[in-house]
């Protein structure tokens, strides 16, 4: 199975360990500028620009356009996902999201487009985009819930609930912040090397392949395995 993300450093995060997850079920790439959102995919699309590391493993191989990468596999899925900051805004969305869809309908008419709901940012994140949702990571994914379910219905996609796996684990005792636990992001927004790249490919492994994140055999080196226990099964029970 051959997947496609047009996304930026979150879909970079997401696909980081899914190959090694999958145990070669997988063939997986990331097109790649940091904090791109709809609205510049959709300009980048029009310009057929070649801004894009063509990432695997979340590690750029050549720079490539949109339309090169659709054009270089038979891919099975493309995903799509709105730029962190925007995320829970809806109006953000169009008439950027129904663009980049029209182009990936017309240039790999096989392929299946599903979304990927991003996560909330930590709290206390100093990022910039955090105040639009007061500085609170529960309203930030309320409101990603809402424009995500609003976006994909309009254009009936299936959704990948890596936002929600990441709220979930942020309620485990290891990743609780406010009592001591660690954070599962790496700097208030991305997700951590190790367990959060971890928890959203055992999402998207789940998602794509139809099969229990729990059988996953593969860990990153240096992680803890009744840890890594509780995230497939949560990434298990958000599918």
């Amino acid at each position: 199975m051959k997947i496609l993300s047009i996304g930026n450093s979150f879909s970079q995060d997401a696909t980081r360990y899914l190959e090694a997850v999958s145990d070669g079920e997988l063939f997986v790439r990331n097109l790649y500028i940091g904090g791109c959102s709809l609205e510049r995919h959709a300009s980048n699309i029009a310009k057929n620009a070649r801004e894009y590391g063509y990432q695997k493993d979340a590690e750029t191989t050549e720079m490539i356009s949109i339309n090169d990468a659709l054009l270089r596999e038979k891919w099975d899925y493309v995903t799509v996902q709105q730029v962190s900051g925007f995320s829970g805004i809806y109006e953000s969305y169009e008439p950027y999201l129904t663009e980049v869809i029209n182009f990936i309908k017309k240039t790999s008419p096989s392929s299946k487009i599903v979304f990927h709901r991003t996560w909330a940012y930590e709290n206390g994140s100093t990022h910039g985009d955090f105040p639009r949702y007061l500085c609170d990571s529960d309203i930030m994914l309320e409101n990603i819930i809402e424009a995500s379910t609003a976006a994909a219905s309009r254009h009936t996609l299936r959704v990948i609930p890596v936002g929600n796996a990441v709220q979930r684990a942020r309620r485990l005792p290891e990743f609780d912040i406010a009592h001591g636990g660690m954070p599962i992001t790496r700097d208030g927004f991305h997700l951590s090397l190790d367990y959060g790249r971890y928890l959203a490919a055992l999402v998207w492994y789940g998602f794509f392949t139809g099969k229990n994140p729990e059988d996953v055999s593969f860990e990153p080196q240096g992680t803890d395995p009744e840890i890594n226990a509780k995230l497939k099964k949560i990434a298990k029970e958000v599918l």
